[in-house]
């Protein structure tokens, strides 16, 4: 859903953050001729990802050769990995995140959001981000759309440092709709001051703001602008350190780099300057709600045709 026209517009206050950095996902269109592997809760968050033994109650036909790394200590990283799987019915989605798999043909590891499958013709609100319980798959920046003409047309996913900018009290215990949860640890988690800026929030630049205003010198940072301006961005992570995400379909990073000769991750730079203007010019849409998305009145852009097969 556009943004309104009665959107209401509050401070996020989100500041300059030292890193750049994609939060990747997975998306796979299964096929009922693959083998079917079961998949386990992950062993850790950390590296251990595939040792993981409890059972998600769910087996996918995955071919054997599909590998998801496991995270690793040296270098630390620890990706989310949100994924989606459509399965061969063409309609449902099952969703995991951190997902993992460290060997071929091996067991599949990931936790399953907890409502199972979800229908592709459904809102694309439910799904494996859970620090938010909002989706894999709706949200993300596929492949094509910050290299290609078209605008991006569809709202965008945030993930920011909880520490610093997520609230959580008694009264705002740290989500608000669509999304369904926060952190399990949100209470020790979250020490923002703004009980408004929580996962499930809803971000967009306002429309008094322009690309020319804010002085964007890259075309990857234009076409954000539109989407943020047009769409918004919803949070549905915590970065858990000083740093801001978009969520991007794993493989944009490599066409981004082979498109404008330079990084998309990065603490330095012309896209590192716009990327941070962008998110300092983000504010709250305060009255988007389940019967008011994008704070209701007219669009500001027609809506996206429906899902084709």
């Amino acid at each position: 859903m556009p943004i309104g026209s009665r959107a209401v517009y509050r401070p996020a206050n989100i500041q300059q953050a030292k890193n750049a950095l994609a939060d990747e996902e997975y998306f796979y269109k299964l096929k009922s001729s693959d083998p079917q592997r079961p998949v386990y809760s992950p062993g850790n968050f950390g590296p251990g990802r595939c040792k993981g033994t409890q059972s998600m109650g769910i087996s996918l036909p995955v071919p054997d050769n599909l590998i998801v790394p496991d995270a690793t200590s040296q270098p630390y990283y620890t990706p989310n990995n949100a994924s989606a799987f459509l399965m061969p019915d063409g309609k449902t989605l099952e969703q995991f995140e951190p997902l993992a798999r460290c060997t071929a043909g091996g067991s599949v590891h990931g936790w399953r959001n907890p409502w199972g499958g979800v229908d592709i013709y459904g809102d694309g609100i439910k799904g494996g981000h859970l620090g938010s319980g909002l989706s894999s798959i709706g949200g993300s920046i596929r492949k094509g759309e910050l290299t290609k003409n078209q605008p991006i047309r569809h709202a965008l996913k945030v993930v920011i440092w909880g520490e610093k900018y997520l609230h959580y009290s008694r009264t705002v215990p740290g989500y608000r709709w669509p999304a369904y949860i926060a952190d399990n640890n949100a209470a020790n988690q979250y020490h923002g001051t703004n009980p408004k800026l929580v996962q499930g929030t809803l971000l967009a630049i306002p429309p008094n703001v322009t690309a020319a205003k804010l002085k964007l010198q890259t075309p990857a940072a234009q076409k954000l602008f539109r989407a943020l301006q047009d769409y918004g961005a919803y949070v549905v992570d915590d970065a858990g350190w000083d740093a801001h995400y978009l969520c991007l379909e794993k493989g944009v990073l490599e066409e981004f780099r082979a498109t404008y000769g330079y990084d998309f991750q990065t603490t330095s730079g012309k896209f590192y300057d716009d990327f941070m203007k962008l998110f300092k010019a983000l504010y709250i849409v305060d009255n988007n709600a389940q019967k008011n998305v994008g704070g209701g009145g007219t669009p500001r852009v027609s809506l996206a045709p429906p899902i084709g097969n």
